[in-house]
């Protein structure tokens, strides 16, 4: 019987519990949890996706520019020293007072800001501009694959964990998707129940075709299954309580986090992992130093702080990434909002990290300086952060691979990874 008709024909669905891959391939790369430690010592990426187009005006505030403040009557955020005021930072810049959790990784240099980055493409449609941030190739809807699915694959070994990449999030996400085998899970919980279902479930058919006839690729595979599913079982990441005082906050997105933290824990050869928090598109009452706005950056900055916090010295093999698809218009709406608009921040977070500095070429918020004379321009193309993160923390130097029609060149990078 082939193998693949029989996975279908048993109703077996890998994709039902966050396998998106084809079931032969899936399942040897399976195989290979137990062999991760041949990588030798991992650097570790997670991204975090603000889906909806952050506000980067007020998560990262140019409070030194008057034009700020002229743009924003009711929104902005007060100057340091002020009631509610911004979380100094170099004396232009400063953090929204609701993300000072992060004042103390900028003043230990292991918080870089990215500032004015974006999309070369000019849309304004969330989900065009998603797409092009995740798949790596603005202005390109014909790519199949994502950007952390082609560096995976440039950089695969025969023995790569099954938990290599990993996805906390209902779907796989399109920066993962493509020929490399992920993972997506909604919960650590989740995927055991499930796991633990789907091998109870087959166990006896396998067997039986064992007995039929033991050379057929498809009994070893099955064994394979079995022992990857029983080996993320004794890994048990659940078991691993958050250390160093880390309190997380309750929402879905910290315990994403929380839970990342205890597979990198877990030692099961995770390498890069994704977590996302939706929200942002504040088009009306977005607040300022409180409010819609401020409450979605509470927990963003309480969550990241949580998880440098309980992975401690882990941290110095470990880069966070933030990004959101595009920023949003400097001067406010009539409903005390921004629109959809062009230039944002990043963050780049860990130990490898060159922080306590904002990075970019900054031009300023005067009207001759804005894109189309509304948003913040972009200066530093999001695929140069992209490569600089995949070149110098992962060591991936396939950036022609991972980038296509796009050159990497470190000239271009910005520095903020040793």
């Amino acid at each position: 019987m082939d193998r693949r008709f029989f996975l279908k024909s048993s109703g077996i669905a890998l994709a039902s519990f966050g396998f998106m891959a084809a079931a032969p391939d899936f399942l040897h790369q399976f195989a290979n949890a137990q062999s991760r430690t041949s990588r030798g010592k991992r650097k570790i990426l997670i991204t975090i996706f603000q889906r909806g187009a952050v506000d980067g005006l007020s998560m990262v505030i140019p409070y030194g520019d008057p034009a700020y403040f002229n743009a924003r009557r009711t929104i902005a955020i007060p100057k340091p020293g002020a009631n509610d005021g911004a979380v100094n930072l170099d004396g232009y810049f400063g953090l929204h007072p609701s993300l000072s959790p992060l004042e103390s990784l900028w003043k230990s240099k292991q918080l870089a800001v990215i500032h004015a980055a974006g999309s070369p493409n000019n849309t304004r449609s969330h989900f065009d501009a998603q797409d092009y941030m995740e798949s790596g190739t603005p202005g390109n809807k014909g790519t199949v694959n994502g950007w952390l699915n082609r560096a995976l694959q440039s950089s695969q070994s025969k023995t790569d964990s099954a938990f290599r990449a990993v996805a906390m999030s209902q779907q796989t996400p399109r920066t993962m998707m493509g020929r490399y085998p992920t993972i997506a899970m909604s919960s650590l919980a989740d995927f055991a129940i499930k796991a633990g279902a789907y091998s109870r479930s087959v166990q006896g058919g396998f067997e039986g075709i064992y007995q039929e006839n033991a050379k057929d690729t498809l009994g070893e595979t099955g064994k394979e299954t079995f022992e990857a599913v029983n080996y993320l079982k004794k890994a048990n990441p659940a078991q691993f309580k958050p250390e160093n005082g880390a309190q997380y906050p309750n929402s879905q997105f910290a315990q994403s986090l929380r839970q990342i933290a205890q597979l990198i824990k877990a030692d099961v050869g995770l390498e890069t992992a994704f977590a996302e928090v939706t929200g942002w598109d504040t088009h009306t009452n977005q607040g300022s130093s409180r409010g819609q706005l401020s409450n979605l950056l509470r927990d963003f900055g309480g969550a990241i702080n949580a998880l440098t916090v309980d992975l401690g010295k882990r941290m110095d093999d470990v880069l966070i990434l933030t990004m959101s698809e595009f920023g949003r218009t400097v001067r406010e709406n009539g409903g005390r909002g921004t629109d959809h608009g062009h230039g944002n921040a990043m963050f780049a977070i860990g130990g490898g990290v060159k922080g306590g500095k904002v990075y970019g070429d900054w031009k300023g918020l005067k009207t001759e300086y804005l894109y189309e004379g509304r948003d913040l321009a972009v200066t530093t193309d999001f695929r140069d952060v992209f490569a600089e993160v995949a070149s110098r923390h992962l060591g991936n130097k396939n950036l022609d691979k991972i980038f296509p029609g796009f050159t990497a060149d470190p000239k271009n990078f910005k520095g903020f990874v040793s």
